[in-house]
């Protein structure tokens, strides 16, 4: 709701804005017709009109940038195939102000216990130009992006006898995996704190992901998290949106209802 908010109040000043120019063109051009400007006035007149324009374009989209979306590049391959290196994703910066992450969404977040390799902070430099007013994605730098696995409570157990993760207790069927992947080559048991989350990645042999840091800090705070990401925008083949696989966690229990496990 927040979002189509300020999509109406960015198209107001937009058209708030046109209003104001036509008004002051129109002026301009009576006056004109009653003693025609020289063409340096003329060319002034224009070149002011334009710059307004612009300097409202880059305040909206300044705007939307810093509370509503945001663009990134993926840098490495811990979320293969699901996401490429170098695909360009947006992300809903406001999903997470409302409420917490769902199991399966897929989410950025600030690095929370140095978990970045060298490999995962890969150089990257877009036109600061672009990046400033949200035409380019930003490098990632100290943030990573991974799915969520766990929320608060959850009781999260690799693996079953079928070699299936399990979320309090049932087993889940990842569809977003390649075939032939295993869940996790690395056996553990862990409930996830209230307020945080249990993080893996879709590429499971070469993600350095929640599993990677139980011997620090293995969960990923709420406030940690920048947004969850909703498109893949570049390359065009690549273009699609990105939804939460709920049919995967549809038969999860709550962790009210007492189960904590096999």
């Amino acid at each position: 709701m927040l979002i189509r908010s300020v999509q109406s109040t960015a198209a107001v000043l937009v058209r708030t804005a046109a209003v104001l120019v036509r008004c002051e063109s129109e002026r301009m051009t009576s006056e004109s017709e009653a003693s025609p400007p020289p063409a340096s006035k003329r060319f002034a007149r224009g070149l002011l009109e334009t710059l307004a324009i612009i300097v409202i374009a880059l305040l909206i989209s300044t705007a939307l940038k810093t509370w509503v979306v945001r663009a990134f590049y993926i840098p490495s391959e811990s979320m293969m195939t699901t996401l490429q290196v170098d695909d360009r994703v947006l992300v809903n910066q406001l999903a997470h102000r409302f409420g917490p992450a769902d199991r399966g969404d897929i989410i950025v977040f600030d690095d929370p216990d140095h978990w970045l390799s060298a490999a995962e902070t890969a150089e990257y430099t877009p036109n600061p130009v672009l990046e400033f007013i949200g035409l380019a994605p930003s490098d990632a730098g100290n943030q990573l992006i991974k799915r969520v696995i766990g929320v608060g409570g959850d009781t999260i157990k690799c693996c079953d006898a079928e070699g299936r993760l399990l979320v309090n207790g049932e087993p889940i069927d990842e569809a977003y995996l390649d075939a032939g992947t295993a869940p996790s080559e690395v056996e553990f048991e862990v409930t996830v704190p209230e307020g945080h989350y249990w993080v893996m990645g879709d590429n499971r042999s070469n993600s350095a992901d929640s599993r990677y840091h139980m011997d620090t800090d293995p969960y990923v705070a709420e406030d940690d998290v920048v947004g969850t990401v909703f498109l893949i925008n570049w390359p065009f083949k690549h273009f699609s949106w990105v939804s939460t696989p709920d049919e995967v966690f549809a038969d999860v229990p709550d962790t009210a209802e007492g189960i904590t496990g096999n």
